[in-house]
């Protein structure tokens, strides 16, 4: 069976090097680019696993990090944070929001990946 990640970033070139990194790793990468309607699009997906960029068009990765953790079946779902802003300030608060791993931009293949397997592993975990 295939381990479905859902890849939530409007950088283009981001979306096809995480894309091209993971499929080679045995996953499957939907993405979306708009943060409007991703909590929905979550749902339906069912993905294993979000990745999840910070500054969004329509809305922000935090508040959609908050909405999911507030919907039932969605509280364990691994979500990674990915954002070019690497303050303290921002990392406290997606820690509070329930993010699964906080990651700055740039970030190496390698980390995304050790990342990505990481959270796997810990949710299959009773």
């Amino acid at each position: 069976m295939s381990r479905r990640v859902l890849l939530v970033e409007d950088e283009p070139n981001i979306v096809e090097a995480i894309r091209f990194l993971l499929t080679r790793d045995g996953w499957h990468v939907d993405s979306h680019a708009d943060g409007t309607d991703v909590v929905e699009v979550i749902e339906a997906a069912q993905p294993d696993l979000v990745i999840l960029d910070l500054m969004l068009p329509g809305r922000s990765g935090m508040d959609i990090l908050r909405d999911l953790r507030d919907r039932p079946g969605f509280e364990r779902l691994p979500v990674l944070m990915l954002t070019a802003r690497g303050q303290t300030r921002d990392r406290e608060l997606a820690e509070r929001a329930g993010v699964s791993r906080f990651m700055t931009k740039p970030f190496s293949n390698a980390e995304v990946l050790t990342a990505v397997r990481d959270l796997l592993a810990q949710a299959s975990r009773p």
